[in-house]
């Protein structure tokens, strides 16, 4: 624990200006990121007495061991960067929202010749008109469904358009007469396009002017007794109002805005968001967060308001944001909405009417989903902490191993040997730290070797960070594989990875794989890390320096955490090995030729139909194909020289001499035959 007077700034030193602060601990690593109108006043509140701060805040400057701050020109340039920062960074002591689930959109993809709709999750592209988000996916094709009667606008993959267009035959929905079938050539891309912009309009909440053209449409149609086309159209209408009933009106015709919704405690706060589009509700999300700061209200609105908006340009930026508490100071944000939406943005508290009964009910929602997520969360942390407490107790450790470390070792009879790295914080998998290694120092099959080569290179990385950070002295000067350790770290400070120690190593093996662990940190001089192996045949748990293995209940979440562990190191292993494996038997004599690319292989294989008949070229006939000079043809017909079979392959089964138009191929039959053989 670090006393903040130790890394206090000197009085006059900290600007009386707009800026932002990053807190860092030990490591260097950033664990908290904040704003203020004036550095100098915010940051004297961080090193007053700790008897006088919140507990949370109080663990952050106890935590930190640095502080620095950006001074920017406005209180809008603090915010755009606190959320730049926060979301390169992901500080622990910031408040970071989990969504709850991963919502779906309604996209129309108006950035293709023939647009197309379609539901959509994930990061948004441009040139994608966007509806939603939606509770369920199949409410998005129910309503789609219902629509494309009135729109019937192209839903299929390019795939099956592209093989529509090929027979010139349409999909069902083309005979159904729900998709007006562009593939064919029934109608023009541009009345295409036309149809795909109604249904965006019909999407954005102008459903009363569709609704009175069609009512007049089928009055004409009956009266000039069409009464088919009366029917249809009144088949519309019907489909039209059974979609507006999906989405409830809840406010004024037109008005568009999301109303964001808080239900807090001590420490979580869940937040709910609807949206309203057209005065009606679109879509609604919501998302639980840990109060690790101390923070308000408001503190909690701004940032719900950076998570929502933070990605968000145009449109997508409503008109009217209704909160329950206002940032402080509110000016700032309202200018970044403003900016990003380019026009006006309001963001206020609703005080009357029905937009102030939606905003009870949007709260009813966010009280809910807190007590569901206690409700869920409290056995899940229940259960990883009795884990941890298991493993600390059965492994004699100081305290509970909060960052666990997995290494795996995977080959395949001696080939492409790799090994995993898999860190689980807390008990649960943290897959940004998960690493992937290359064995280097020897050729063969020797988990042992492998294994002390993987725990030497990954340690020798920490150390150098850890000297860096200047926890060593500066006159100890050493060579970490072959470079000084001051390249190992980033300019701006940033820890570079395997900059974080563990409590406890997890090797995937018995006695020699955990002796080797133990053997590579002793040379290293690492003393306050533990070391254990699971191996498979009985779930034994192997400690350094023990003959006997220790055992644990079969029962036990100890156990079950470490089987969890190893499992995930053993998957991400033999992901890996798999990917080098099948690069391998996928290269042929070509990959061997310099400077020959992509572009010019196909060529190559477009020109002559095969590798076969490649193969058995001349000099001249290669110079033929454009972009192949002589030397390059030289060097192809010298390269398959050296990659020429000593016997041609036979099919054992029946005989046949096997006429092999890819080389590639045998090696992957080869590599099919051998798969049940992974290490």
């Amino acid at each position: 624990m670090a006393d903040p007077s130790s890394y206090r700034p000197q009085p006059g030193q900290i600007p009386d200006s707009p800026g932002v602060y990053r807190f860092r601990d030990e490591h260097r690593r950033v664990i908290y990121v904040g704003k203020a109108k004036s550095l100098r006043q915010r940051l004297a509140n961080y090193f007053q007495d700790l008897a006088n701060l919140h507990p949370r805040t109080r663990t952050m400057v106890t935590t930190a061991a640095s502080v620095e701050w950006t001074v920017v020109s406005t209180e809008v340039e603090a915010l755009q960067l606190e959320y730049s920062w926060i979301k390169e960074y992901d500080p622990r002591f910031n408040v970071k929202y989990r969504d709850d689930k991963s919502y779906p959109y309604l996209a129309v993809t108006m950035n293709e010749e023939f647009p197309r709709v379609q539901v959509m999750r994930g990061q948004k592209k441009k040139g994608v008109r966007y509806f939603g988000p939606y509770g369920h996916a199949w409410a998005i094709r129910d309503t789609v469904d219902l629509l494309l009667r009135v729109f019937p606008v192209r839903t299929c993959s390019a795939g099956v358009f592209k093989n529509a267009a090929r027979t010139g035959r349409p999909c069902l929905l083309g005979y159904i007469g729900k998709c007006s079938a562009p593939c064919v050539g029934r109608v023009s891309p541009d009345e295409h396009r036309e149809l795909a912009e109604d249904f965006c309009h019909f999407m954005t909440g102008r459903t009363g002017t569709y609704l009175r053209r069609l009512e007049k449409d089928m009055t004409d149609a009956a009266e000039e007794m069409e009464y088919e086309r009366a029917a249809r159209l009144r088949d519309d209408i019907e489909a039209l109002r059974k979609a507006m009933e999906k989405s409830a009106v809840v406010l004024a015709d037109a008005t568009d805005a999301d109303l964001i919704a808080l239900a807090e405690d001590e420490l979580e706060a869940a937040v709910q968001i609807f949206h309203v589009r057209g005065g009606r509700v679109r879509g609604q999300r919501g998302w639980v967060t840990d109060k690790v700061e101390a923070v308000t209200s408001g503190d909690l609105v701004e940032h719900a308001l950076q998570q929502l908006y933070g990605e968000e340009r145009g449109d997508a930026v409503p008109k009217e944001v209704l909160v329950p508490a206002l940032p402080e100071p509110l000016e700032p944000v309202q200018e970044w909405l403003t900016a990003r939406r380019g026009s006006n943005v309001s963001l206020r508290i609703p005080q009357r009417g029905d937009k102030k009964a939606l905003m009870e009910t949007v709260h009813r929602n966010a009280q809910q989903a807190l007590a569901l997520h206690k409700t869920k969360r409290a056995s899940d942390l229940t259960t990883r902490s009795r884990a941890l407490e298991e493993i600390a107790g059965a492994l004699d450790l100081d305290s509970a191993p909060l960052r666990i470390e997995c290494y795996d070792i995977s080959h395949l009879q001696g080939d492409d040997v790799v090994a995993s790295m898999v860190v689980f914080e807390d008990g649960l998998a943290r897959k940004s730290e998960y690493r992937r290694f290359q064995i280097k120092g020897f050729e063969g099959q020797d988990d042992v070797r492998s294994m002390h080569e993987v725990i030497t290179r990954r340690f020798k990385r920490y150390l150098a960070e850890k000297e860096k950070s200047g926890e060593w002295s500066d006159d100890e000067e050493t060579l970490l594989d072959g470079a000084p350790a001051s390249t190992l770290t980033e300019e701006d400070g940033r820890p570079k990875r395997f900059a974080y120690p563990p409590q406890l190593v997890v090797v995937d093996g018995g006695q020699p794989q955990v002796a080797a662990a133990q053997r590579a940190l002793d040379e290293l001089g690492i003393d306050d890390i533990a070391v254990c192996g699971l191996a498979k045949r009985l779930e034994e748990v192997w400690v350094p320096d023990e003959t006997d293995p220790v055992i644990l209940p079969r029962t036990s979440e100890g156990l079950y955490l470490l089987q969890r562990v190893r499992d995930e190191a053993h998957r991400f292993a033999i992901t890996y090995q798999r990917t080098k494996r099948a690069k391998r038997f996928r290269a042929g004599p070509l990959d061997e030729v310099p400077g020959l690319g992509d572009a010019r292989k196909q060529a190559l294989i477009k020109h002559f139909g095969s590798v076969k008949r490649l193969r058995s070229a001349t000099i001249d006939q290669i110079c033929e194909v454009p972009g192949i000079g002589r030397k390059t043809a030289e060097t192809i017909v010298a390269a398959f020289a050296r990659a020429e079979p000593s016997a041609p392959a036979v099919n054992t089964a029946t005989g046949e001499i096997i006429e092999d138009e890819d080389p590639a191929a045998p090696a992957a039959a080869a590599s099919d035959e051998r798969r049940g053989q992974e290490s």
